[in-house]
């Protein structure tokens, strides 16, 4: 009678990806806030209402403040959808806060609009990405403060195990 050990189950796309990442970088050393702050931080940048720029934004804080910038890339590479489909939402709050009439346009026409003449693109659209960016900026510190003190226990407690 032989015995057979069990065979391991394949690890989820999420294991795979996220967690297994996370939990090799508590195993080398980085504490479980810095993890937290790397996110809450990341996901904020990735959330700029501009395509493109969020690479970017996220390599700059990231370097400023010692971050992890492969967790901060990754991040921002799977927040894309939600970042494009919260420009909108973005808009439409800056034109509150600025008490701006509401500009007709969604995202298709903006990124047509910037493809086709980026200078007429930025004449037309200059006051909403103002709009946007106000936004963007007045929610950063809700999101950061929120993730950041949402994961952090979670975190900690990942890391005991």
């Amino acid at each position: 009678m032989s015995i057979t050990a069990p065979v391991p189950a394949h690890p989820s796309f999420w294991q795979r990806r996220l967690l297994g990442p996370i939990r090799a970088l508590l195993t080398q050393g980085m504490t479980p806030d810095r993890i937290a702050l790397t996110l809450a931080v990341s996901t904020a940048c990735s959330l700029l209402p501009f395509l493109g720029f969020t690479s970017l934004l996220n390599l700059g804080v990231g370097l400023s403040l010692r971050l992890n910038q492969p967790i901060m890339q990754t991040l921002n590479q799977l927040l894309g959808p939600l970042q494009l489909g919260l420009i909108l939402v973005y808009v439409r709050l800056g034109e509150k806060i600025w008490g701006a009439p509401p500009m007709p346009l969604s995202v298709s026409t903006l990124i047509r609009s910037f493809r086709e003449n980026p200078g007429a693109f930025l004449q037309r659209f200059g006051w909403t990405g103002v709009h946007a960016a106000t936004a963007w900026a007045l929610t950063v510190p809700f999101i950061v403060a929120g993730l950041y003190f949402f994961l952090r226990p979670l975190l900690r407690r990942f890391a005991r195990r």
